[in-house]
């Protein structure tokens, strides 16, 4: 153990002279050290300075250089000037034993638990990268591995403008019951969909399809096309079933099995159609907490799973993966060609988001666009216009949907004053609507209102809706121990912001906008086209002139990157899609 002896002075303590200033440059400082390491004297170095009545002594039995060093400038104290200490004109040397443990304080703990909050926010910033490059990884290794000839095609089930849908089996064994799948032709955005379904597959099986696999062919005849296969789980989508006379009854029997010999009613009804909902909002409740928006959903993408007995969605290329910013293009939007079931803003972001950045920036930012956009809601209102078709029997027809809109669209998109508007002259098939949404005090309606708002920030999110009074008694089926868990929890975190939202939303109103909902493109637009005035000051000029041309070739990276989304004909992630040629 090295020491420091002073001369007059006891070991460890170095008293300065009185009419020594505190903060003048120590002796310590700017001398050479000379150290003459011996293996059998005590003193194996001595420190000269200008003042020749301090000495210093290091002793390091058997000439350890290392332990001198380590001793002579690890000492607390020690060689440290009082200029640096700012201690006054006393240096005092520790001769407590120095702590190796971790030390616990209130912002570390706040900061610590901030940073898990971020990286476990909606969409996941953690469960990304964990999903990213360990779980895609390991799931490519065992993936089965088919390809067109392996598959006999059967019944024809579908065609939309995406692609072609045919129930198939397995060549090699037909009769078996593992051959029986599906397989779809996508013609567009055939590598989007087989990325959402391999997503969906790993972090929220049960809301979607049981997807299989999926793969790029090739050959030099025709141009390349993505097929992708599915476990087949029924044909009945929920458009099939609310067309049918007998719906919600229908739905009630292939869920539990049989006919229930019970009498018809609202109550009967309300019950069933409680239960469709709750299942819908499930599965969207798992698409959105992992980052997938679905952005197209409606009766006809929702297909009843015989095995389950539960509503699953189904079509997933015209979703976007906003953890990684897959199939994101802000000025673009997919959805309804006639608008049937889309929300108001059309947009599940603003357009002035940029283009998605590298994949690793974009999970780490992805809460943060999140909760400025809430993009959930998108698929809230369609769940919302679905929920009104089944209260509703005159609102089941394609027209009759297209007319609501209109009419909604008269009516500022107030539900409630559109209910004011058709109610008095309604005819019964809109009253007995009416009636079943008023029953048990109206938390039907409520539950309606709440889903179908003009506003995105102001519906409710799919975690929200299920933790809805609405649901508070039990469906056709009883809910597992998981599920009961789970909206035991929601209802436990869900709280009502809308009154302090609303108060914040109506103070930023008045700050610089007209009316509550702050500026509209438009708006935007003629601001960023401002030019700078030429009366200032030179300098501010200038800046001004700066600011403007960054602004400038900022709008035009975008519009490039944009354009190069929109003409690039294969994506980074679509080299992980097995090709077979």
């Amino acid at each position: 153990m090295a020491t420091v002896a002073t001369t007059g002075i006891g070991v460890g303590v170095t008293k300065l002279q009185q009419h020594q200033k505190p903060r003048q440059k120590s002796l310590f400082l700017g001398q050479r050290l000379r150290i003459r390491p011996s293996g059998e004297a005590q003193c194996s170095s001595r420190l000269n300075f200008s003042n020749p009545t301090r000495v210093v002594k290091v002793f390091a039995p058997g000439g350890e250089w290392i332990d001198t060093v380590h001793n002579l400038f690890v000492g607390v104290g020690v060689g440290l000037p009082c200029s640096v200490m700012q201690c006054g004109d006393v240096i005092y040397r520790s001769t407590l034993p120095k702590s190796n443990g971790l030390t616990l304080t209130v912002p570390g703990v706040i900061l610590a638990l901030g940073t898990l909050s971020y990286l476990w926010a909606t969409p996941g910033v953690a469960p990304g990268f964990f999903d990213m490059f360990v779980l895609a990884f390991v799931e490519r290794l065992f993936r089965p591995s088919y390809k067109k000839d392996d598959f006999a095609l059967g019944k024809k089930l579908g065609e939309g403008s995406f692609g072609v849908v045919y129930r198939v089996s397995l060549a090699n064994k037909p009769s078996s019951k593992e051959g029986d799948l599906v397989l779809k032709k996508a013609t567009e955005y055939g590598a989007v969909e087989i990325w959402m379904n391999e997503r969906v597959r790993r972090a929220c099986a049960s809301s979607c399809a049981d997807f299989v696999y999926g793969f790029l062919e090739s050959s030099s005849k025709k141009s390349a096309e993505y097929w992708l296969i599915w476990r087949f789980e029924g044909d009945a989508t929920l458009a099939d079933l609310v067309q049918s006379r007998e719906f919600p009854y229908n739905v009630e029997t292939l869920i539990l099995g049989e006919v229930q010999d019970l009498p018809k009613g609202l109550e009967r009804e309300n019950r069933i159609i409680q239960t469709i909902m709750r299942q819908i909002l499930f599965a969207l409740d798992g698409l959105h907490s992992t980052g997938i928006v679905h952005r197209d959903i409606k009766p006809q993408n929702i297909i009843f799973s015989e095995e389950s007995r539960t509503f699953k969605i189904i079509d997933l290329g015209a979703a976007t993966d906003l953890r990684v910013g897959i199939n994101y293009i802000p000025k673009e939007f997919l959805l309804d060609p006639r608008y049937r079931y889309a929300a108001p803003e059309q947009y599940i972001m603003s357009t002035q988001t940029p283009s998605a950045p590298s994949v690793p920036v974009a999970t780490a930012l992805s809460p943060v666009l999140w909760q400025l956009n809430s993009p959930d809601r998108f698929d809230i209102y369609s769940a919302g216009l679905i929920f009104l078709q089944m209260a509703f029997p005159g609102l089941r027809t394609d027209n009759s949907l297209i007319q609501f809109n209109r009419q909604l669209k008269r009516c500022d998109y107030d539900i409630v004053a559109w209910r004011k508007t058709v109610e008095p002259r309604c005819g019964p098939e809109l009253r007995r609507g009416f009636e079943l949404l008023d029953l048990d005090g109206g938390i039907g309606w409520e539950l309606l209102k709440s889903m179908v708002r003009y506003k995105a920030r102001q519906r409710l999110s799919a975690k929200a809706a299920l933790a809805h009074p609405y649901f508070d008694r039990e469906g056709l089926l009883a809910l597992s121990f998981m599920q009961t868990l789970r909206l035991q929890l929601l209802r436990a975190t869900q709280q009502d912001y809308g009154e302090a939202a609303k108060w914040i939303t109506n103070l930023m109103a008045k700050s610089g906008t007209q009316k509550d909902g702050g500026f509209t493109e438009a708006q935007l637009q003629e601001l960023r086209e401002i030019e700078p005035k030429m009366k200032a000051s030179a300098p501010r000029n200038a800046l001004a002139s700066a600011l403007k041309l960054q602004r400038k070739i900022i709008r035009t990276l975008n519009e490039s990157m944009d354009e190069l989304n929109r003409r690039r004909k294969s994506f980074w992630w679509s080299r992980w899609i097995p090709r077979e040629e």
